[in-house]
Formats: structure tokens, sequence, C-alpha cells
């Protein structure tokens, strides 16, 4: 007999399985193809996938663990040979952009470091070695008879115009950094400039026009050759006077000068106006106010300039006839400064506005009276000048407006009872 031994029975896995990998039950676990990734790993359940994002994450394979992985981006001095899709990582381009270059590794070996930007040639510089996919460029300055007026890194130097040609002079002579400028010796050609290529700081280009590619140049055979004469040059016409600001400065002195000859006549016209009212009004004092030295007195003292002859008409279309009696002028200058102060302080019938209502003149009068120093005296004055300016008016208008107090000063102690 045999000895009895224990066997353990395992259940068989199917070999068919893609994944390779089960679930806890057993189950085989489903892959996610190319441009999905693992949402959910196997275990507990089944596989649960997602789809990558364009230009984000990709999924290569097909798999039931790797979930989907982000785009590499390429280098910011490195072209992009292809995009990042759901299926495929991005794809640089070998080759550096223009303007850089990549530098061999240390053992010349593997794919090389980063793309570098090349080395520019300055003013006077030309490149002996222009800038290529795996060297930097490399610079020397431009020997005799050559120049470069632009940083580059790829033009070499190049030759100098020789001489001018026939009916042009040498403006200035070739040097590294500009090449031989030429000028017609007729002003008629408005400066016709001959050379092969223009100084930026001689001839700037207006701003906003776009820069035009360079012609191709022929390269500087070596620091020790010479120029030849049949080098060859390009004619540049110089950019013409601008016409139209010459042509517009003959309409502004035009317009500056209408404007001067408008002001010189409105100032004459003014102080023609200004001396023709002061004549006018020189001629109606001789006229009307050569017998009243009240009315001098208006102009004087007040410091108001009146129309006597307009505000005489107002007392003229009056109410009262004239009365007969001794005239205000008569009256000691003492008691007429006495009657114009009471006038002026006021008192319980009214002031001086309402003696002038009463004599007759109007609102603008009386405004005219109120802008003086002393408008009593003002209006005293120019009524004195009136035809029928008598006391005994006076005390009968200054009753009427209640002024009694007023009427007692100018008549007098012995004069008050027989004018009331």
């Amino acid at each position: 007999l045999f000895p009895f031994s224990p066997i353990f029975l395992v259940p068989a896995r199917s070999q068919q399985c893609p994944s390779g990998t089960y679930t806890e039950d057993g189950e085989c676990c489903a892959s996610c193809p190319p441009g999905f990734g693992v949402a959910v790993p196997c275990g507990r359940t089944n596989t649960q996938c997602e789809p990558c994002a364009e230009n984000q994450t990709f999924s290569a394979v097909s798999s039931a663990l790797e979930p989907c992985r982000p785009c590499t981006p390429c280098a910011p001095s490195q072209p992009l040979a292809q995009p990042c899709t759901a299926t495929h990582d991005t794809l640089c381009a070998p080759r550096c952009a223009r303007g850089h270059f990549r530098p061999p590794a240390g053992n010349g070996t593997g794919p090389g470091r980063p793309c570098q930007p090349c080395r520019l040639c300055h003013e006077g510089y030309g490149a002996v070695r222009p800038c290529a996919p795996t060297q930097d460029a490399e610079c020397q300055p431009c020997p005799q008879g050559f120049y470069s007026e632009e940083r580059s890194a790829e033009a070499p130097c190049l030759p100098c115009q020789p001489s001018c040609g026939p009916g042009e002079v040498m403006i200035r002579a070739c040097s590294r950094l500009s090449n031989t400028l030429c000028m017609g010796e007729s002003r008629g050609e408005r400066g016709r400039a001959r050379r092969a290529s223009v100084s930026p700081s001689i001839l700037k280009r207006a701003e906003g026009d776009p820069q035009k590619e360079p012609r191709q140049r022929q390269p500087a055979p070596g620091a020790s050759a010479a120029p030849t004469a049949s080098a060859a040059s390009s004619e540049f016409m110089l950019p013409p006077p601008e016409d139209t600001g010459k042509d517009i400065i003959p309409v502004y002195c035009s317009i500056l000068a209408a404007v001067v000859v408008g002001l010189l006549a409105y100032v004459a016209f003014k102080c023609w106006h200004t001396c023709r009212q002061k004549q006018q009004l020189a001629k109606a004092r001789a006229g009307e106010l050569g017998t009243a030295p009240e009315g001098e007195k208006l102009h004087s003292d007040s410091g108001v300039f009146l129309d006597t002859h307009s505000l005489q008409e107002p007392h003229q279309h009056g109410k009262a006839p004239r009365p007969e009696g001794r005239p205000y002028g008569a009256l000691p200058p003492q008691r007429q400064e006495e009657v114009e102060r009471l006038l002026e302080t006021g008192g319980p019938g009214g002031d001086w506005r309402s003696l002038a209502a009463r004599l007759g003149y109007g609102d603008e009068a009386i405004g005219t009276f109120a802008r003086g120093q002393a408008p009593a005296r003002t209006l005293l004055a120019a009524w004195a000048a009136t035809e029928g300016a008598t006391l005994e008016a006076l005390c009968l208008a200054l009753a009427a407006v209640g002024r009694q107090d007023v009427a007692e000063r100018l008549a007098g102690p012995g004069d008050a009872s027989s004018v009331v």
C-alpha cells in the first residue's frame, strides 16, 4: 500500500486572457485600447477606461493598468514636427528653429544638448562661418574695402563701392560700418543717392513701412582678398522731401496774418467807437450843461458818466408844469451836501430812489444813478440841469414822497411853513 498524501486542487485559469490580469473573482480584466487610459484599475471590479484628452494626454498601448500619460512639450527653440494626439506623443523636429543651433554632445555621439540661439555679428563684423543647425556663427571684423551695417548670424562682409559715377560727388567714404555714399551734382535730382546699401543712421526707414528682405549678397573671399572693380552695386533712390510740408507752411502763414490783421482791425474799430462816443458826450455837455455848474459836478464827483440829454427827457415830459421860484443850483453847497446826505441815509418816507421816481426818472436812469459813489448827488445834479429845477418843485416832490424833514432842511427855517 502506498502512503496516503493530501492533494490540493487549484482551479485552472484560462490561458486565453489577453491582459494577463484577473479580478478577485477570477474574471479576466479588460484592456483599454490605444487612445484610452485606465480610470479605475482592475481589482474587485473589472477595468474602467476613459478617453485621453487631445493635445494634453495620450495612450499608445493597449493595457489594463496604464492610464493616459501627459504629452511631452518641445523646447521653445525646437520646431514641432507632429502635434500630440490621443494615440501618439508629441514629435519634436531634430533640427532647431531658424536662428538656433544644437551643440553636439561632449563625446560627439547622442542627440546633443538643447537648442541655443546663434551668435549675432554686430555692425562692422561679418559672419565668416554662418550659423548652422549643429554649429554657432563665427564673426570677424570686416577688412579694408568691405563693410557690414546690420546685425546678422549669416550675412558676411560686403565689398564697398569703389568710386562714384559720372556727375556724382562722394558724400561719405566707405568704412567698416557703411558703404560709399554718392549724390548727384544737379540740384533738380532731389538728392539721388547711389550706393550698395544705405546706413540707418543717415537714411531712416519711415515708421510703419514693412522691412524688405535683404538682397542676396556675395560673401567676401577672405581677409586678404581685395575688392574688385566689377563688384555689383545697387542703386537706392533717396526718398523725396516732404513737399506737402513745404506747401502747407504758406497756408499757415496766411492764416496767422489774417488773424493778426483781424485783431488789429477790431482794436482800431473799438478805439474809433470809443473816441466817437467821447466826442458826442463832450458836445452834449458843452451844448446842454454849459450854464449848469452842477452838471460838471455830476461827471467829476460821482464817477458816473451820464447821457444828460436822455435823463432830461423824463422830467421834460413830467407830470407838473414848471413852477416859478429859485433854481436849485443857487442853493449853498453846504445845504446841498446836507440834503444829499439825508436822502442817501433814508427816512420814514423813502430815500433818493423814491425822489427820482417822483421827479420822473425811470428804472434805467435810477440804475445808472445807483452805480455812482454818491447817487443822491448824481440825481440832484442831473435834475438841476433840467428846465424847471427850482427849490419849490423839489420841496413839493419831497413832501409827496414823505420826506418832510428834507424839505424843511432844504427850504430853511423861514421857508418851511410856506412850502408845506
